[in-house]
């Protein structure tokens, strides 16, 4: 039988901010943005008491406990640390599937005979991250994903859970449907009105009721509650897909205005692309609205680039061609993301030397990887502020055509 740990960070970037400043040690701490649209990252065990939960506004937050502490992200901070939790995972494993900074599931079933029964790899892995960053990690243990995930939350801080196959449907029978990944708010809402608030319930329901909500899925959701989970742990889980988005403090309406944040949000994203030694071949840009509607263009194109430029152009017409539909919107977010991702080894495949039939006097093609490969050598230098594109500025309202001296009117 296999065994599988579901090993999740005790509320990660607070515990690191609580650990790096002691006088934040037993304070309600917000991580997220301090302005009126910020949003909370994380939130400490002292600040959920009174309702506070991460993905909530900030402003709302501070209404629940104004007394909390908000302290900005430090998301270089937050990677170093989860370098060294990963690197105590691959101390017991090599079968490690990372689904963000502070969480990963590890099929420890072939580590027994070195490291003994999963139970007590759970412990020494809890004991070795405490020992070297100071960080506690919830545990949970079991012979699939889905159980070991739901048993890491069962007894959280700190906690170390296991559910045997014996006892599964004793553990799980109890537990209201919300806990079942894949259960949304709305629709545990409308199961509820079918009077299902526990897995017991949810697993023998009939086709009656879980079909329209589920269709084809229907058994699936009714194995899940069973506690039935055939995954397999894949590691070295590639990504699928590289984001970076900005809420603005006041809406943006100028063309301008909207063209220099989208440009910033190309060149964010187009350094992790190259950061992670990948290229892409699907561009997709994030629309939001003041009234909270949101919009995404999306476009494929081949062959895959790892060029911020390029990037840069699909967006562009992404953003231009929305533009064209609503000209007088307020746009309170904007973000960019790179899909259809593959190891940028694959580039060589797709070069284009120029070869004896290539026109005479002709340049040729432009490329910029060299200026993206040279403004990531400096940032990685000296900070990500320490060098900007042209396109990332904000845009003057004149400029003078001979001297490109900038000119307000």
């Amino acid at each position: 039988m296999r065994a599988i740990l579901h090993v999740d960070m005790d509320a990660f970037y607070a515990s690191v901010e609580q650990h790096d400043r002691p006088e934040l040690r037993g304070q309600p701490v917000i991580v997220g943005g301090g302005s009126g649209r910020g949003v909370v990252a994380a939130a400490s065990y002292e600040v959920r008491r009174y309702g506070v939960h991460s993905a909530m506004p900030t402003r709302a937050a501070l209404e629940r406990c104004p007394h909390a502490i908000v302290v900005k992200p430090r998301m270089a901070r937050y990677k170093e640390a989860s370098t060294a939790v990963f690197e105590v995972f691959r101390e017991f494993t090599s079968l490690i599937e990372g689904l963000s900074l502070d969480e990963a599931f590890l099929d420890v079933t072939g580590s027994r005979s070195l490291f003994g029964e999963p139970a007590a790899i759970a412990a020494r892995i809890k004991a070795r991250i405490r020992e070297r960053t100071g960080l506690t990690a919830s545990v949970g243990v079991s012979h699939n994903k889905l159980l070991a995930k739901i048993a890491s939350d069962l007894k959280k801080p700190d906690g170390l859970c296991i559910i045997a196959p014996e006892e599964v449907s004793e553990v799980l029978d109890p537990l209201p449907i919300r806990r079942l990944s894949g259960i949304g708010a709305k629709t545990a809402a409308r199961l509820e009105e079918c009077g299902l608030h526990t897995f017991g319930q949810l697993k023998v329901a009939p086709d009656a009721v879980l079909w329209p909500l589920f269709g084809r899925y229907t058994q699936r959701v009714r194995e899940r509650a069973a506690g039935i989970d055939e995954r397999a742990v894949i590691g070295d889980r590639q990504e699928k897909q590289i984001s970076a988005e900005e809420t603005f403090e006041t809406d943006l309406r100028r063309r301008e205005d909207l063209t220099a944040e989208l440009a910033k949000l190309a060149d964010r994203v187009g350094g992790r692309l190259r950061a992670k030694e990948l290229m892409a071949a699907n561009v997709t840009v994030k629309i939001r609205r003041r009234d909270f509607t949101t919009y995404t263009r999306s476009k494929s194109f081949s062959p895959p680039t790892a060029e911020t430029q390029t990037v840069l152009a699909i967006a562009r017409q992404l953003l231009e061609g929305w533009l064209a539909e609503q000209p007088r919107a307020a746009v309170r977010l904007l973000g960019v993301g790179l899909g259809a991702l593959s190891p940028a080894a694959q580039l060589d495949l797709f070069a284009q030397a120029p070869g004896p039939a290539a026109v005479p006097n002709r340049p040729p093609p432009r490329t910029t990887a060299k200026i993206d490969s040279t403004l990531d050598r400096i940032r990685e230098k000296f900070g990500s502020g320490a060098v900007q594109r042209a396109s990332t500025l904000e845009r003057p309202e004149k400029e003078d055509g001979f001297t490109g001296v900038q000119r307000r009117r």
